[in-house]
């Protein structure tokens, strides 16, 4: 259940965030904007986890395996660019319908095909039908 709380949580929190940027672009540029956005994550992060208990440590970092896992924070500023973009462009509830819809068949493809290390899952038409039902019912909104 508490899965279910944080995942709404960080939807809710991943659409005001696109709003807020979209404002603060309007008045900046977006790398300006995006830029910011980084840099105050970075700092949130930072002090959560001096005062967390400072688990793990950043020389860890240079002991990781995958080391295409470290682009992370390049993919987080293209999220904040392209997040901020297709606001503008679409508005917030058209740009997160097509967001979430791209993420659900995104990481469905990753686990049918046990890309990045996940576990590989066998192919489901129900889930394949949930992601025709995402796309319909963006369709059936924009209308």
């Amino acid at each position: 259940m508490s899965g279910i709380l944080i995942a709404i949580l960080s939807g809710a929190l991943m659409s005001i965030q696109g709003v807020f940027n979209e404002g603060v672009t309007k008045q900046t540029s977006i790398w300006v904007s995006a830029s910011f956005v980084q840099l105050t994550a970075f700092l949130f992060c930072i002090l959560a986890w001096f005062f967390t208990g400072r688990d793990g440590s950043f020389s860890s970092l240079f002991a990781i395996n995958n080391k295409y896992m470290l682009l992370g924070g390049i993919m987080g500023a293209l999220i904040t660019y392209t997040v901020i973009k297709s606001m503008a462009g679409l508005g917030p509830a058209g740009a997160v319908m097509i967001i979430v819809t791209a993420q659900i068949l995104v990481a469905y493809l990753i686990e049918l095909f046990g890309l990045f290390g996940t576990d590989k899952v066998n192919f489901e038409w129900s889930k394949l039908l949930g992601v025709a039902l995402a796309i319909g019912g963006i369709i059936l909104f924009k209308k």
